[in-house]
């Protein structure tokens, strides 16, 4: 069902619970004293925060050794409990289930993928996501102290569930929509039911945009644009230091501007989409010898026919960037997706591209950059949705929570 976020109250709980959590990681084991000074909380109101946050595991509360105690009531130290995971993401990419934890310092305490075939039903998708995070951080993580699940799938997700996984958001596959897997109805309370905590569902390619503007290659940044080449092609918006979800969930569909008006017909029903040129399957096509990216990637140091593939490829991916560009004016663009570790050999033309199709204004800013956090960037940016936590999220309507 559709979730407001948290009322005026609970939000300054939170605020205060976070404020607490902060002091901690900043300055490590502190007792109450010390927190009081450093966080400016009445006593009362400290004592009722810190209360919360050892109840649910968050914090440890350790008396001193007998040969530090003095007269009077023992000074507990008060320490985060680091074992206890607070959230996870889990990323249901087209061909693999990604998944991170952070633990109560907001810290990653663990990240796991795993490759399946593009047929696996979802309820098989979702034992497998059990099974990766049961085995992070050594099969230490305390599933019970999870506060919420943020999720990551294919396609436009509107405000019930995701309704088109045929359109790319960078882990579709380039071909027919009827070999695409749907992603199940009931796909949220099949994990409500697994890991009992809220879930909340969003496009997968957004939340990567999300992570790497949140703490990746555009950390700190206000305007953003994100591509990921991958099985299929899409991305993400950061606009005036908020991630952007656009109408029904649809904004980062940019693997489906055109790139080619007479070209091949795309999973979305058009002609020549981007994604039916950058994608890994559409490259593959173009240098049928390779077999496989890996192969690809390999023959790029010294075949010429892949270089000029992927020259061709890095060209119309730029004059799709510049068109985005010029209409939203990023600060930074980042490009990532398995696709962009080819390096300078698809970086160089990509920046060809932009700096002819750019405004002349424009030419000199341009500040094209790899993404950073890899494969399990969708899920990272699932962890910040469920949390909240990053002031990119500050007006962004999160949809499809389960509780």
């Amino acid at each position: 069902m559709a979730h407001d976020h948290e009322g005026p109250l609970a939000r300054l709980r939170r605020g205060h619970e976070e404020l607490v959590l902060r002091q901690m990681r900043t300055h490590g084991p502190l007792n109450r004293a010390d927190l009081g000074r450093l966080t400016g909380l009445s006593r009362t109101t400290l004592y009722d925060i810190v209360s919360a946050l050892v109840d649910s595991g968050a914090v440890v509360a350790t008396a001193p050794v007998p040969a530090e105690r003095r007269r009077g009531r023992p000074v507990e130290t008060l320490t985060l409990h680091r074992d206890a995971g607070q959230a996870i993401g889990i990323d249901f990419a087209r061909r693999a289930v990604h998944v991170a934890a952070v633990n109560v310092a907001h810290e990653v305490i663990g990240s796991a993928s795993a490759p399946h075939g593009a047929g696996l039903s979802w309820e098989k998708r979702v034992d497998l996501a059990a099974r990766l995070v049961g085995g992070l951080a050594g099969g230490t993580l305390r599933l019970g102290a999870l506060s919420g699940i943020g999720v990551g799938v294919v396609g436009p997700v509107h405000d019930a569930l995701p309704t088109d996984a045929s359109a790319s958001d960078g882990s579709s596959a380039t071909g027919a929509a009827s070999s695409t897997p749907r992603p199940h109805e009931d796909l949220p309370v099949l994990l409500r039911k697994r890991f009992g905590v809220p879930v909340l569902l969003d496009n997968n390619t957004r939340l990567a945009a999300l992570a790497e503007a949140t703490w990746g290659a555009a950390a700190g940044v206000q305007d953003v644009l994100y591509l990921r080449l991958s099985h299929g092609v899409g991305g993400g918006l950061v606009v005036g230091g908020a991630l952007h979800r656009g109408a029904r969930g649809l904004s980062g569909e940019f693997g489906h501007i055109t790139a080619e008006p007479d070209g091949r017909r795309c999973s979305c029903g058009k002609d020549g989409c981007l994604e039916t040129v950058a994608s890994i399957g559409a490259v593959l096509d173009a240098h049928p010898g390779a077999g496989d990216l890996d192969a690809f990637l390999a023959a790029l140091a010294t075949d010429p026919a892949a270089r000029r593939v992927l020259d061709g490829v890095g060209t119309r991916v730029g004059t799709v960037l510049a068109a985005v560009c010029n209409a939203v004016g990023p600060h930074v663009t980042v490009l990532g997706g398995e696709l962009a570790e080819a390096g300078p050999a698809l970086f160089e033309p990509v920046e060809r591209a932009l700096s002819a199709h750019l405004m002349p204004v424009s030419r000199t800013d341009i500040d094209l950059r790899p993404a950073t956090l890899g494969e399990v960037g969708g899920a990272l940016g699932a962890i910040a949705l469920v949390l909240h936590d990053s002031p990119l999220l500050t007006r962004y309507h999160t949809p499809n929570s389960v509780e």
